[in-house]
């Protein structure tokens, strides 16, 4: 009985397009400040893949819903991340034998044996978003360590799939504000941080053999987000690599949950029923 239920909560799955996938994420990124800034390595991977700058946040606009929601495939209401705590807010309308809604990293952990999967993240709220139980390397660094403790695990590991998010333009946003000097040299920082960890995977000898994806959670504005402006709901979702496209922009519509699909698709994953997202599909060749 429990066999066939298994089986039962999953889709089918596609053929594994890429044996590396890395989700680079900077935590407060909206799109709008691209008509503000130089980011060249973002700007090269837009130019070698595709992308959008209109991928919209699952309400509220704040960081559990939105990271929740790219893990774990499926919007507030199933995730039960409602809004930012130490805990969810609200029952999973599932849980797995973790007491976690599935993940990304979970769905990697039943379905590819031997993977080597990896989370380094700069804010202590990501930790319960990601079924920390099954990532081989899960771990919380401040912002100046992020990048070098990446790139170490980047080289000696070469990981199947790794997740790697950055608070501090959400730091610098509510500080200083969106849309002022401050936070566009945070986004620029950023961007050659993003630099390093691209030199890390061709260091390592597998750069053809990986899908990038570079992303965000919410934007914001003024010194606040978690309204429904635009400025806070639309991110940029970027993604290059191996069986990507050179499409340039895309006018399909993308949102939050639709992160965890793609991710899926590009390791060849069977989605579990009750994600309620879509894989962008027509990025892959």
């Amino acid at each position: 009985m429990v066999a066939i239920m298994i089986v039962a909560i999953f889709s089918s799955c596609s053929r594994r397009q890429a044996e590396h996938v890395f989700l680079i994420g900077f935590d407060g990124w909206g799109s709008y400040c691209m008509d503000s800034v130089e980011m060249p390595n973002t700007r090269a991977l837009m130019e070698q893949g595709c992308y959008t700058l209109k991928k919209r946040t699952v309400l509220p606009s704040v960081s559990a819903p939105n990271w929740a929601s790219m893990f774990m495939g499926a919007t507030t209401e199933l995730t039960g991340w409602t809004n930012n705590g130490r805990e969810v807010p609200l029952t999973p309308a599932y849980q797995n034998e973790n007491g976690v809604f599935p993940t990304i990293f979970s769905l990697v952990r039943e379905q590819i044996p031997g993977a080597k999967t990896a989370c380094i993240y700069e804010w202590g709220g990501i930790k319960p978003l990601v079924d920390y139980q099954t990532i081989d390397f899960c771990h919380q660094e401040r912002v100046e360590n992020i990048t070098s403790k990446s790139v170490e695990y980047i080289t000696s590991v070469k990981p199947d799939f790794m997740a790697i998010i950055y608070d501090h333009p959400d730091q610098v946003g509510h500080s200083k504000g969106h849309d002022t000097p401050e936070y566009y040299a945070r986004m620029e920082e950023l961007d050659a941080c993003l630099g390093e960890i691209i030199a890390a995977i061709q260091e390592a000898g597998i750069l053809e053999q990986s899908i990038i994806i570079v992303t965000s959670d919410h934007g914001g504005i003024g010194c606040s987000h978690g309204g429904q402006s635009m400025m806070e709901m639309e991110t940029p979702f970027i993604i290059a690599g191996k069986n990507i496209k050179q499409g340039g922009e895309f006018s399909e519509v993308m949102l939050q949950q639709d992160t965890a699909h793609t991710i899926a698709e590009a390791l060849g994953l069977k989605v579990p029923q009750m994600w309620n997202g879509n894989s962008m599909s027509h990025v892959f060749e």
